[in-house]
């Protein structure tokens, strides 16, 4: 399974029942299509770092979605065509998180190497190195 983030923008006078009825839509196009929807998360109304049309502001929703990528065009091509939504951007994970968990993992192996080879104490012995108080 794949992980995508899709951030979305949708015009500031959106109601609060129009947003939770896209926010349905996709998560049943997502649920059809064999994938899920992990989290959605709902950040709120923000200026936009530049003027989109005639919009200044807009509500931002982000949604965690795994699944192998049909679902992510149907989504995406939805988010198209609404007129509420100004902007939207999809962004896959997955290979991301698999670097940071293989960098994270050899981090642990060399501390644990250099715990078991006595690195650690060839540190700074007390009296000696930058722990010194100055006067003023």
């Amino acid at each position: 399974m794949r992980t995508y983030e899709i951030v979305y923008i949708v015009v500031p006078n959106t109601t609060d029942d129009d947003l939770a009825k896209l926010n349905s839509q996709l998560e049943k196009v997502v649920a059809d299509l064999g994938g899920k929807i992990v989290k959605t998360d709902l950040w709120g109304r923000k200026k936009l770092a530049y003027k989109i049309g005639k919009y200044e502001e807009g509500v931002y929703v982000v949604l965690y979605i795994e699944g192998s990528g049909k679902e992510i065009a149907e989504v995406e091509r939805r988010l198209r065509v609404n007129d509420a939504v100004i902007r939207h951007m999809t962004v896959r994970t997955d290979e991301d998180l698999k670097r940071a968990e293989k960098l994270k993992s050899r981090r642990k192996v060399s501390v644990r190497a250099a715990a078991a080879s006595g690195a650690d104490s060839e540190g700074d012995v007390e009296g000696e190195g930058g722990d010194e108080e100055f006067d003023s």
